[in-house]
């Protein structure tokens, strides 16, 4: 399988580690297995537009991507070290609040709200946010917002992201991009959270 996905490797890193905090290319070892598959079925059908992907994906049958999740979400390899970001205290304020209680007042949940506490997502479809670049986060919060990323409805991402400001996504990214992984480093189970938005992610 590392031979088969060697050009999956040039990117992402040889066990799917990614390729550090100043890179734009995220960790995908240990995402749970119908995240990852899900979003690579959206490459393939062009719902997500990176051109590498689509083009690396584009003829894939989904028995084969599901080879291609099923084998990057068994793998558990340490995390690389969290970015070093540039901000100033009320922007690292604002992002930790955004994180991890939310802005009621805006009608945005935390992060954790869906993303678990430990903000290493939630099996089936709930990806983890710790050990992504600044950039990236910011790059797909972005996308959401803009209509350019979609996600099977409802798109609670889309819902989510269509409220926050631009100082919020780049706060809330570089927040998450600078935090350490947690002791324990892998998803939730199933049904361990209980979602403040419905998600077409995690549908039952």
């Amino acid at each position: 399988m590392e031979q088969r996905l060697a050009a999956c490797a040039i990117c992402h890193g040889d066990k799917g580690e990614g390729r550090g905090a100043a890179e734009y290319y995220p960790r995908i070892s240990g995402k749970p297995a119908g995240y990852l598959l899900a979003q690579l079925v959206h490459f393939r059908e062009g719902r997500r537009k990176y051109p590498q992907m689509v083009y690396l994906v584009r003829y894939m049958t989904d028995s084969y991507l599901r080879e291609i999740a099923d084998y990057y979400a068994k793998l558990q390899v340490p995390y690389l070290a969290p970015a070093s970001v540039s901000s100033d205290p009320r922007e690292r304020q604002r992002g930790e609040a955004l994180a991890t209680i939310g802005d009621a007042s805006r009608n945005i949940p935390a992060c954790s709200a869906c993303h678990g506490k430990p903000l290493m997502g939630v099996l089936p479809g709930i990806p983890g946010l710790i050990g992504l670049p600044p950039d990236y986060v910011a790059a797909q919060l972005g996308a959401w917002k803009t209509g350019l990323r979609v996600a099977a409805g409802p798109d609670c991402m889309h819902d989510i992201a269509q409220r926050l400001s631009g100082s919020d996504i780049a706060a809330v990214a570089k927040w998450l991009g600078s935090q350490p992984a947690p002791a324990s480093a892998t998803p939730l189970p199933k049904n361990a959270v209980k979602l403040p938005i419905a998600c077409g992610s995690q549908a039952p």
